[in-house]
């Protein structure tokens, strides 16, 4: 028996929600209404496809919660009449699509595809950042900082000058953070660092 594809609609106009959900349901998807991003917030499912109206700041808010609290969910927003501009920046933000209204099963059919694959792709690149974390939890503080200092291209020499030990423990430090990471060479620890989207100051 197949499982129906969920989706968690977010939708404030009770009109719009209403009709979104029947259209959904008509054609043979699971839909769990929601009138406002905090209500969802209350009560966040475990799994689905956030299906959210573009108003006020509902995605921002979104957005936010999610980075917060690692609850992350596969999330389309809609509008009756997107403006190009704001669909890139959304989907560059972090939404795996954006569509217009009304959503007709063709139309759903297609979002459902490139969902898919974006979803496998941000599966991946998660994949590997908890691969990349897990590498870099081995470091201790020291060693984290010149694995800092290699990332900002410094040498042996002002790496100890900007930690205050010589060049020489500087190269053990270095070498006890290459074996940790699992890496060969200089350029592929900092590979691991990327993708763990280590920053600066998480680094320090």
């Amino acid at each position: 028996m197949n499982v129906k594809q969920r989706f968690i609609l977010v939708e404030s106009d009770s009109r719009l929600r209403a009709q979104i959900s029947f259209q959904l349901n008509a054609q043979g998807f699971a839909v769990e209404p929601y009138e406002s991003v905090e209500e969802l917030k209350q009560h966040w499912p475990s799994d689905g496809i956030l299906l959210v109206g573009d108003q006020d700041d509902n995605l921002a808010e979104l957005f936010a919660h999610m980075a917060t609290d690692g609850e992350g969910l596969p999330l389309i927003a809609y509008a009756e009449t997107p403006d190009l501009t704001r669909v890139v920046g959304m989907v560059v933000e972090g939404a795996v699509d954006y569509v217009s209204l009304p959503l007709d099963h063709g139309k759903v059919l297609q979002v459902l595809a490139r969902t898919s694959v974006r979803i496998r792709s941000i599966a991946g690149v998660r994949l590997r950042e908890a691969k990349a974390r897990s590498r870099l939890a081995r470091l201790t503080p020291r060693e984290r900082d010149v694995l800092q200092g290699v990332a900002d291209g410094l040498p042996n020499r002002l790496i100890g000058e900007r930690l205050a030990i010589s060049p020489r423990t500087v190269e053990i430090h270095r070498a006890n953070m290459l074996g940790k990471l699992g890496a060969t060479h200089t350029s592929e620890a900092i590979r691991i660092a990327v993708e763990a989207t280590l920053t600066s100051q998480t680094m320090m």
